[in-house]
């Protein structure tokens, strides 16, 4: 499976874009993000007229009291950072999405996530509900609720299946289990045939083609369905594999993608 990046790669970015706030609204965001304000390398700095603290002194007490978290509460405290900052200064998004991607980062819905799990540009084509539990998906992933992470993927999955289902007057889909209704809200609106010939495919390509890609599919909604029951967990109680979740996750965006982009 491939590495996902730090959390800590992305915060030379988050210093550059936070340094260039007010000297008080860069500590508001970090004491919102978790960092701890009474600390006394923190809380000495005043921003004064005549020997105030300088910006440099506020970041480097900030970056030395991150130095002294847990991992898990420093990863947290980078995310919120970044998520208060884009809340406060939502012009921000375009630069700070370019800059977080030299280091593996990317912003979905002003949501930090990992580039290795979706592209935002690319989710941003997909409808509001399934888009938005994809990208709680991926932040479940990030921040290690693996359980969460594939509940979450499936509700995608379910939110894409059941706009089909309306659209096209499928019934009632929580009447179908998972596999069932993705092969089903599949069967509506994966048809390759006519796009496919008009591409000069003959038949001996495209029946054993579109039997196979019907297959996978269907295999994909399968694996899906066990690892929600199996695995899918948001109090994180089940034994969880960690490259099994990250592979229900790209199913995920897939059958997403299939089932509603046209």
């Amino acid at each position: 499976m491939t590495t996902i990046p730090t959390l800590e790669a992305a915060w030379g970015t988050l210093h550059a874009h936070l340094r260039a706030q007010s000297f008080d609204t860069i500590k508001d965001i970090v004491g919102l993000g978790g960092v701890n304000l009474y600390a006394p390398a923190l809380a000495q700095l005043v921003q004064k007229q005549q020997n105030g603290a300088t910006k440099g002194q506020l970041m480097a007490a900030i970056e030395g009291e991150l130095g002294r978290m847990m991992p898990e509460q420093r990863r947290h405290s980078v995310v919120l950072v970044a998520e208060e900052l884009l809340r406060r200064v939502p012009e921000l998004q375009p630069a700070l999405a370019d800059d977080l991607r030299r280091h593996g980062w990317g912003l979905a819905d002003n949501r930090l996530i990992p580039l290795e799990l979706f592209d935002p540009a690319e989710l941003g084509a997909l409808p509001e509900i399934p888009r938005a539990d994809l990208v709680k998906a991926a932040q479940r992933f990030r921040d290690g609720d693996l359980g969460g992470a594939i509940s979450a993927a499936c509700g995608a999955v379910d939110s894409a299946v059941a706009l089909v289902y309306r659209q096209h007057g499928l019934g009632d889909p929580n009447k179908a289990s998972f596999q069932e209704g993705c092969n089903v809200a599949l069967g509506a609106v994966a048809n390759f045939d006519a796009p496919l010939r008009a591409l000069g495919w003959d038949d001996g390509t495209l029946k054993p083609f579109l039997q196979n890609f019907k297959g996978a599919l269907n295999q994909g909604a399968y694996v899906m369905q066990v690892l929600r029951s199996k695995m899918g967990d948001v109090h994180g109680t089940k034994p969880i594999l960690k490259p099994l979740v990250f592979d229900a996750l790209k199913w995920a965006e897939l059958f997403v993608r299939t089932l509603t982009v046209h």
